[in-house]
């Protein structure tokens, strides 16, 4: 009864629940016009303009030929939402979340947790890439802190161990920026890092902010 008065009153102002994370520090879910959604001080971080983002890229990608997924930062896991829901995806996700507040609040705000076809490993993405043995046939790299992709994530070692996790024909997403100056040279930079082998596509403003990359490896 009280998330439905909850719901019922968000249609008329946002309904806010904050939370203190060492990581991404003050996290808010709000109720906004009868829909939650996980914000840092600065960025939507999940359920918001984020998932119309990675919904965009989704629809780039022949879900139908992708045996398993590998999300690199979960957040509150609206690109799990999606996949299940939107679009249909049944098959197995191993998702990457350094965030445990973060992991919390996916459970217990958005009902996003381990299931009999979904894992959540709270690990460095760059950490586990290093140290698995899985590949995948999609990997989805959508690593914030609140505004900022941590620079380690745009540098040719982490690019490298990705590759090496990505099966022959299989695809990557990048969410390379929001905001991203010089958005077309930054790309331009980071295409090599991930070897010869990939066929990318380059997306600037993707929603009016983000800059993204989805590749295929050929």
């Amino acid at each position: 009864m009280a998330i439905k008065i909850k719901k019922i009153l968000s249609y008329l102002w946002p309904v806010t629940k904050r939370f203190s994370s060492e990581i991404n520090g003050t996290l808010e879910v709000t109720y906004i016009n009868g829909k939650k959604v996980l914000d840092t001080a600065n960025a939507n971080y999940s359920y918001g303009s984020l998932q119309k983002i990675l919904e965009f890229g989704l629809a780039q990608i022949d879900l139908k030929s992708v045996k398993n997924i590998l999300l690199l930062g979960m957040g509150g896991g609206s690109v799990i939402g999606s996949l299940r829901k939107k679009f249909d995806y049944q098959g197995n996700i191993v998702a990457v979340e350094i965030d445990p507040e973060v992991i919390q609040i996916a459970a217990q705000e958005f009902g996003i947790a381990e299931s009999h076809n979904q894992r959540i490993v709270q690990d460095d993405a760059f950490q586990f890439v290093k140290e698995c043995n899985e590949r995948f046939h999609l990997i989805i790299i959508d690593l914030y802190i609140d505004t900022e992709v941590p620079a380690v994530f745009l540098e040719r070692e982490f690019c490298q161990e990705v590759s090496q996790r990505i099966e022959e024909r299989g695809f990557l997403i990048f969410n390379v920026g929001i905001g991203l100056k010089n958005s077309p040279e930054k790309m331009q930079e980071i295409i090599p890092f991930f070897g010869k082998g990939f066929h990318f596509q380059e997306y600037h403003r993707v929603n009016g902010a983000n800059s993204m990359l989805i590749g295929r490896k050929v």
